[in-house]
């Protein structure tokens, strides 16, 4: 017979397997002979899957051979069992299920011969994992194996070890890797080097084990070895105090072993682009921030030598920038001197200058974390952050934006205002709600001027209207009620604004409100601050007609549009009868975050009023949570009436004034962390309304990623009234950057225990995170 590649094949070849794979068609049975389809090479099954022309095709081939896989596993064919798995492995790369060769990875491992000890342990780090039991069955050949003292078998068995070791295993086998730490072999202690920070990852209470002889591995010169030790101290250094306290006795020894590899080179075959070993250079950089943090001693030491890798590196080549970008790392990290730190705020200000997009990205994420510690170093680099305003990549021109925001004070407002109001003209979209926000808070924030802060917002207001926050109507309304001097001048402005443009929500409704206050000044045309303009009666209610009736205009804008015209027939006729259409009183504010909080009390007042209060307790509440999840129950407990207070009678008798005392602080809650991801919970209730709870979400990130697509939701007890603010924003910077926040308003009239369900989304590392979980230990005070 002759096969797909016109080669004459026979009952030899059914005997020791076509692909060597054991068919195991035996003499003497020639039905079988007939019924046997050989089994393909491993070469011959690759050719023959990139050869077909359609995903059916592959399927019937891999399909087939499976089964001549399996049937060869069912044999129990020990000489040629590798070379099956090994097929099978190639299959599993494609992403078929390759399950059923587990336990063929075991027999592999667990054989004496070295070819079939390679694709067994290739096989255990591809098809076994934690989920699995069976990956604790090659405990004990591992064990085994590294004990034999042959080289390329421990190393095997130290890289499955490093790959797929859970938990328990590394518990069990650390001991035989802390005896091949010193072994005379650099291959064996490289690859044993990498299994220790492998368990300390997964148990950091294997510290000890590892702690002593990481001293004498620094002393070697082999490349692998010494970054591996690096590697391994540094992951001591982050998970076990004891281990920071130990090595940063060996801070001179880690500085002088940096200073040779920047003066003298380490060896030419590690050096890159002119840069001795930038990969060691790394990692001994790393070690040292982490050492030199919060440390005076250890930082005093590793000074001058940081300074001489700032000004020493080659810059350009993309090594050198990397060792330059970690040395900036770790001089904003550690307790360095002023100087240091401006010398390496210029280096970040040299990459913007680069024409590479990935570095000018990281160095202005760098600026933006260095801009609260080193304001005035980073304030010499604005013109460069501006200028990347125009990046066309989203990415960098965000990140410009964020750090153009940060660098405005009192000083640059006006400059920076242009800047960025141009920018708003022509951002991306998905970039003009943040811009437009950003804008709004530096102009509530440094405004000069009340004419200046009233432009800036009528700007942002025509340029990105619908991209605004909820409260810049509320914010511009107040500013122009307590600027009596501009009244005319604001409604002049306003005016105009609106008769050119009614698709800006926003931007009409502050229209609307300032004609019905402002009206008769409209009308009046004595304002000297702009050129004349002659407006009658009619082009004023034509105008308001003409919002009323757009297809465009939201229920909130024609109810500001209505109230106008009301208003209006007073300020017109001048008829002022009607007290309710008076012009708005004044209301005096201290600063923005009073009036935030005077709103949210008078929001508060509203539902309390509007709030249903039940006339009998229920015996059981069920959490609503969106429906989200099966609620939880429980009785909810209402307390007893106090009885009247002699002494309040008493006051109340002899009609003296009777002050309660201040509100006790709640004390903060933590409710989450992961990761170094944390949500922590911080409490009031407004004296004046005390079934209202404010709670106040903060959404932190220490870790090394940044946290996006960030979504908080809750539910309360339906006894409750619950309303969710919007979030700052849904972006955690990584290393502790600008936290989001969002307010919770809950309404208590009964003061129930209180209980919240929360449910977090967002994405970090690359991986969705879904985490849905209940809180019960909320203070009593808030709810009390």
């Amino acid at each position: 017979m002759l096969n797909r590649k016109g080669r004459r094949w026979g009952a030899d070849a059914c005997v020791v397997g076509f692909s060597g794979g054991g068919v195991g068609a035996e003499f003497g049975d020639p039905l079988r002979e007939r019924m046997v389809v050989p089994s393909l090479k491993l070469q011959d099954l690759i050719e023959e899957i990139r050869g077909a022309k359609t995903q059916a095709q592959e399927r019937e081939v891999i399909q087939k051979e499976c089964a001549h896989i399996r049937a060869s596993f069912r044999d129990g064919d020990p000489v040629h069992r590798h070379r099956q798995l090994a097929k099978l492995l190639y299959v599993h790369m494609l992403g078929y299920p390759a399950h059923f060769g587990q336990m063929e990875c075991l027999k592999l491992i667990a054989s004496s011969r070295f070819t079939d000890k390679r694709v067994g342990y290739l096989g255990a780090m591809l098809l076994l994992d934690e989920r699995h039991d069976a990956h604790l069955l090659i405990t004990n050949s591992i064990k085994n194996d590294l004990s034999q003292g042959i080289q390329p078998v421990q190393g095997l068995a130290l890289c499955t070890l490093s790959t797929m070791g859970s938990a328990e295993m590394c518990r069990d086998l650390a001991p035989e890797v802390e005896k091949l730490l010193l072994q005379p072999s650099p291959y064996v202690r490289k690859k044993a080097i990498l299994t220790a920070v492998h368990m300390i990852r997964k148990v950091p209470e294997l510290s000890s084990v590892f702690l002593p002889p990481c001293a004498q591995l620094l002393h070697e010169r082999h490349h692998g070895i010494l970054l591996g030790t690096i590697t391994l101290i540094t992951e001591l250094c982050e998970r076990s105090p004891a281990a920071l306290r130990h090595f940063r006795k060996v801070v001179p020894q880690l500085v002088h072993i940096l200073r040779t590899l920047v003066t003298m080179g380490y060896s030419t075959e590690h050096s890159i682009s002119g840069v001795s070993d930038p990969f060691l250079q790394v990692q001994i950089l790393r070690l040292l921030r982490i050492l030199g943090r919060n440390h005076e001693e250890s930082s005093e030491t590793m000074n001058d030598l940081l300074a001489q890798v700032a000004t020493n590196t080659d810059t350009s080549r993309n090594a050198g920038n990397a060792v330059l970008f970690e040395t900036v790392l770790t001089i904003m990290d550690i307790r360095s001197a002023a100087g240091l730190r401006v010398l390496a705020v210029n280096i970040l200000g040299r990459f913007l200058l680069n024409s590479d997009r990935n570095i000018r990205y990281v160095a202005l994420t760098s600026l933006l974390r260095l801009v609260q510690s080193d304001h005035s170093a980073v304030q010499r680099h604005r013109p460069t952050v501006v200028e990347c305003l125009r990046e066309t990549d989203a990415s960098l021109s965000r990140r410009a934006l964020e750090l153009s925001l940060a660098l405005v004070n009192s000083s640059n407002v006006r400059a920076m205002m242009q800047e960025l109001q141009a920018f708003l003209e022509s951002c991306p979209p998905d970039l003009r709600a943040d811009c437009a926000s950003g804008i709004l808070l530096a102009a509530e924030r440094f405004a000069p001027t009340k004419r200046w802060h009233i432009d800036t917002i009528l700007h942002v207001l025509t340029t990105a209207g619908t991209h605004v926050r909820d409260d810049a109507v509320a914010n511009l309304t107040q500013l122009i009620g307590g600027a009596q001097e501009l009244h005319a001048y604001s409604v002049r402005r306003l005016y105009n604004a609106l008769a050119e443009d009614i698709s800006q929500q926003p931007l009409v409704q502050v229209a609307a409100w300032c004609i019905g206050e402002y009206g008769d000044l409209l009308l009046a045309g004595n304002c000297e601050e702009i050129e004349p303009l002659q407006v009658d009666e009619e082009e004023v209610l034509a105008l308001l007609e003409k919002v009323l009736q757009s297809h465009m205009s939201l229920p909130a804008t024609r109810g500001y549009a209505l109230t106008a015209l009301m208003k209006l027939s007073t300020r017109l006729c001048g008829d002022n009868k009607a007290a309710i259409l008076e012009k708005m009183p004044l209301v005096e504010r201290d600063g923005p975050q009073a009036d935030e909080e005077a709103k949210e009390s008078k929001e508060a007042a509203q539902l309390s009023e509007a709030a249903p209060v039940p006339t009998e307790p229920q015996a059981s509440q069920l959490l609503d949570l969106l429906d989200l999840l099966d609620g939880a129950s429980g009785d909810v407990q209402h307390p007893p009436p106090l009885d009247p207070s002699p002494g309040g009678a008493l006051i109340h008798l002899l009609d003296l004034p009777c002050v309660p005392p201040p509100p006790a602080p709640i004390p903060d809650l933590k409710v989450f962390e992961r990761e170094g991801v944390q949500l922590n919970l911080s409490f009031i209730r407004p004296p004046e309304n005390p079934a209202l709870l404010l709670i106040t979400v903060t959404a932190t990130n220490f870790s090394e990623g940044d946290v996006t697509h960030f979504i908080c939701q809750a539910a309360v007890p339906k006894s409750l009234q619950l309303q969710l603010q919007a979030p700052s924003g849904n972006t955690v910077p990584a290393r502790g950057g600008l936290p989001i926040t969002q307010l919770f308003r809950i309404l208590n009239p009964n003061k129930a225990p209180l209980r919240l369900k929360l449910r977090l989304t967002y994405d970090h590392f690359h991986q969705s995170v879904q985490e849905i979980f209940e809180v019960n230990n909320l203070p009593v005070e808030s709810w009390q």
